[in-house]
Order: C-alpha cells, then structure tokens, then sequence
C-alpha cells in the first residue's frame, strides 16, 4: 500500500489504458502544446532570459511532470508566478545563478515531497497568497508596457516605481506599428474564444500577428531582432558554472522559487481535481516538480511548476491521462526540431498582448472586493503583502506576510478563549443546539466543524466531502462549536456551497458564534447562500430543511433538479 502511495499517476493509468484514451490524449496533448509556444516564450523573455528557455522548460519539466507527477491531467511548465523573482536573480546572479537557484528549490521540493511536508504549503492563509498574487500580476503587466506600445528606452529597472517614472519618461516614443500589432493581438486573443474554443486565441494573434509583421514589413522589434532566433534541435545539456562559495546568497532566492512552485503546483492540482473529478497525489506531485527544476536548468531551462491555464486547457480538451502531458511536451519539441527558424519574425508586440492577458487573468482582481469585507486585520494582511511584492521584492513580501499572519492567527486563537459562569440563561440558551431530541429526516446530513476553522485547516472540510453522493439533499453545517474564522475558512466555505449547489443539494449554517457569525454576515458569500440558509441553532436549520423540502414536494419537482438550475 505505501509503494503505492508513491505511484506516479502515469504508471497507474497504464493500466485499462485503450486507444480511445490515447486519442483523448493526443488531442489535448497538441492543442495544450500550441497554447504553451507563446506562453513559453514569452514568458521566459520577460524574467529576462532568451525565448527559447521558456520553450526548453516546458518540454524537459513538462514532460517529468507529467511522468512522475501526482496528477492525472497537469500540466507544467514556466508560468507567470516566477517571472518577478526570476527576472531579479538574472540581474543579479546571471543565468549561471538562475540555473543554481532553480536546482537548489528543486531539491527542496524533492525533499518537501518525499517527507510529506507538502502538506504544509496549506498553512499559508488566503490574504497572503491573494496579495501576492495582486502584486505579481502587477509587476508583470508593469513589465509588457515597453514592447506593448514600442517605446524606445534605456535598459529598464527592475524596480517598479523606477521602471514606471522611465516609461513615463519615454512616453513620447511610442512606436505606431508596434501598438497597432499589440492591440490587434489583444483582441483577437479577447474576441477569438467567442468565436470558437477549438483553437486558441493566443495561437490564432500569434500567427496573424506574425504574418502582419513579415507581409507589411512593419518596423517593429521581433525574436529574431532582438534575439537571433531560436536555435534549431534538442536543448543541449550544460551544468552551470556557478561559484560554490557563493550559493549561499541564493538561498533566500531560492526558498522563494520553492515556495511558489508548491504553492502554485497543489493550487494547479487542486483546480484540476475540481474539473476532472480526480484527486491529485500532493507529496508524489512535489517530488515531481523538485526533479523537473533540478532537470530542467540543466538543458537551458528555468524555474517550473504546474500551469492552472493550461492544466484547465488540457482538461477542457479531453485529457484523460497524463500522457496529455507528455504528448504537450514532444509537441513543442517537434516545434524546436522543425519549425525553430520561423519563431524570429514572431513581434515582441504580440508577446507583450499575450501576457497582459494573462496579467489580468492570474491577479484575481474580483478577490480585492472579498477581502475588503473582511476583518482591518486580514486587509492589513493583504495589503502588506501586496505593497512588498510590488514595492520591495516578493521573498520579502512572502515572508512578512506569513509573519503577520501567524501573529494573527495566534491573535485569533487568544480571542477564543472566554471565562463566564453558568447561568440559568445560559442553560436555556443552550438546549436550542443539543441534538439527542431533534428528529433528522434521511434526506438531510448533518455536519459540524469544531474548533477554530483557519488557514490550515480548512482542508479537512473538504476531505470529509470530498464525495458529495453520500450527503442528503440538504446539509446542515453546524457551526456551534466552531471558534473563529478567517478568510481561508470563509473561502472553504464558499467552495463547499458552490460544489453543493453544482450537485443539486442545498447547504445550511446554523450557530455561528460572534466572530465567524459577523465575518459571514459582512462577506459576499451571505447573499450567494441567502440570510435565510443562514440560522441561529440547529432547530431552526432543521426547520429550513423542512420547509426546503416541502417546497420542492409542492412543486411536484425533483429537489437535486430545482437545486441544480437555481441560479446563484
């Protein structure tokens, strides 16, 4: 059973796999590894090294990552999440250190995985990871104004308040050509999906925007201006030769890449057992990802980790194994083998459009709204957070804000304690929420959560209903014993109503104490599941249940088919 525990996910579905599978696989596989070109490109020109990295990435790291990974359907390769802190250890280590730092995080997330400490990535609260990522999408975005409108500049900082007061400064050098080219690639990559799904947007301005550029001879920077091309055939193989005595000054950078690549692999994982219904293998999926950063640098490569676009792509076009993943690999390689020669007319503009985009998508903007509701302790949180990303460096901004978090959370704890005397009121009070006397219909499950419901322990939630089949149609969530709550825990619960609604049945609180009872009041989540799914005691969410029921029995319906077309 423990051998097992350890299988990676593509040695499991070696079994029963048919040719049916196969097909699903090599569909997904191409199209993911058309969607990947771009995105690898350009995500490796903006941490400040050549294009064809990127490319070399996603075929050494998506591949292992796929073979050995703990996951059915992810995806791996460069994403936005490193290009910040990427494109600093460039300029200050050069790629010789960038290959050092991506090996050093890769032993730590070998060494995360193989202990089981990949469970302790859950530990990081929800402000934090949302300010991080506000910021990250920030920077980047910061970072595509140049080649976006084709201003001719100085080398641009990599500071965010320097590199915006030049690109002010430089305001006046906008290049017509160049934002004709970007802004034309921005809408079709907007527009295209409208249109059809089957091919994506970032290909179809990828190639119009190339043959725009070669057929109208526009002056605008390309690959091939800028970079020479990318060379043609296999990524070589090279151990980087990096001073050993100073390896200790990357390892602050280096912790960072690690943290990232845990965080955003599991997260990745995580959004695709949600799509696929499948339930990834965390620690088996880290040691994945510590042996790719390893493999990686050492064919010209940078820092990997599971892509949530194109793990979301991959599944969207009917991936069923991992060899979707392998398939996504080979097909950039054949990219490489053949058609490498023609990636130098590809515009620096287009590249710029296509990672605005994915700017946008990776901020999680509608998030801000959410964390505003909540307490001046969790915004102070978010927004210490988001200011260092931007402002200061992302190593800071991770670790000051994990800092605050964790006095918070001792902060949130210390709060729960109380000392009163027992009183007849109390008594009283008390036997609306004792169960031994209620009737509980079939139909209905009762759950509870007991003790404080903060980051890092929310995925006992889920854990518990991972399999919705065996709730009833209504389930009661009693909160009576549960002490505090924190942003983490309210998304959790968000989660459980959106994946109880989808299933067709109805969730209910009932005997939230003070603290959680006004977070949940003050929070977005209070109009998705309606005040009155909202009770004071038990008694009450039973009588809902009832009255829940009824309601449907009236209509003559089926509840899971009422529940399932009830709009949010």
């Amino acid at each position: 059973m423990r051998a097992l525990a350890w299988m990676p996910r593509s040695v499991e579905c070696i079994h029963g796999y048919t040719a049916r599978h196969f097909t699903h696989d090599l569909v997904a596989g191409v199209t993911v590894g058309l969607v990947a070109l771009p995105l690898a490109m350009a995500f490796a020109i903006a941490s400040g090294v050549s294009p064809q990295a990127g490319i070399y990435t996603a075929v050494v790291a998506g591949f292992l990552i796929s073979a050995l990974g703990g996951s059915r359907t992810q995806i791996g390769g460069p994403t936005g999440a490193f290009v910040v802190i990427v494109s600093g250890i460039v300029l200050e280590f050069g790629v010789a250190g960038l290959a050092m730092v991506s090996i050093m995080a890769g032993v730590m997330l070998l060494v995360m995985g193989l202990t089981g400490l990949g469970t302790a990535v859950k530990f990081i609260p929800r402000p934090v990871t949302i300010g991080f990522t506000n910021g990250i999408a920030l920077l980047i975005a910061s970072t595509q104004i140049k080649d976006f409108f084709g201003l001719t500049t100085p080398p641009v900082p990599s500071e965010f308040l320097s590199r915006a007061v030049m690109l002010a400064h430089y305001a006046g050098t906008i290049s017509g050509s160049a934002l004709a080219v970007a802004s034309t690639s921005l809408l079709v990559i907007l527009v295209w999906p409208r249109l059809t799904t089957r091919v994506p947007g970032s290909i179809v301005a990828l190639f119009l925007g190339t043959i725009a550029t070669v057929a109208l001879s526009l002056p605008v920077e390309t690959i091939g201006s800028k970079f020479g091309g990318i060379p043609t055939g296999f990524p070589a193989f090279a151990w980087p030769s990096f001073p050993l005595a100073d390896i200790p000054r990357l390892l602050p950078s280096a912790f960072t890449v690690a943290l990232l690549a845990a965080v955003e692999s599991l997260l990745s994982a995580v959004v695709a057992d949600g799509m696929s219904g499948d339930r990834h293998k965390s620690n088996v999926e880290l040691a994945a990802q510590g042996v790719a950063n390893i493999v990686s640098p050492l064919f010209g490569g940078i820092p990997a980790t599971g892509a949530i676009a194109r793990t979301a792509t991959n599944i969207r076009s009917g991936a069923l194994t991992p060899v979707s993943g392998m398939v996504h690999a080979l097909t950039l390689l054949v990219i490489l083998l053949f058609a490498a020669p023609l990636a130098r007319f590809v515009p620096l503009a287009t590249l710029a459009a296509v990672l605005s985009v994915v700017a946008y998508n990776m901020g999680e903007w509608r998030e801000i709204a959410t964390i505003l509701r909540l307490s001046g302790t969790d915004i102070a949180v978010w927004f210490t957070t988001f200011a260092l990303t931007v402002f200061a460096d992302l190593t800071v901004a991770v670790g000051v804000g994990m800092s605050l978090a964790a006095l918070l959370y001792i902060y949130r704890i210390a709060e729960t304690t109380t000392v009163a005397a027992v009183t007849p009121e109390y008594l009283e009070d008390g036997k609306a929420h004792i169960l031994h006397d209620k009737d509980i219909p079939s139909n209905v499950t009762i759950l509870r959560i007991h003790g404080p419901f903060l980051f890092g322990t929310t995925e006992k939630l889920a854990d518990s209903t991972r399999d919705l089949t065996r709730l009833g149609d209504v389930v009661i969530l009693r909160l009576r014993n549960m002490t505090a709550l924190d942003a983490t825990g309210l998304h959790a619960l968000e989660q459980l109503s959106e994946r109880l609604h989808k299933a067709g049945k109805q969730l209910l609180l009932c005997g939230a104490r003070d603290q959680p009872s006004r977070l949940i009041g003050g929070s977005e989540f209070m109009n998705e599941i309606g005040a009155e799914n909202v009770l004071p005691h038990v008694g009450a969410a039973l009588a809902r249940a009832t009255e829940i029921q009824s309601g449907f029995a009236g209509l003559g319906g089926d509840l899971a088919h009422q529940m399932a077309h009830r709009p949010l």
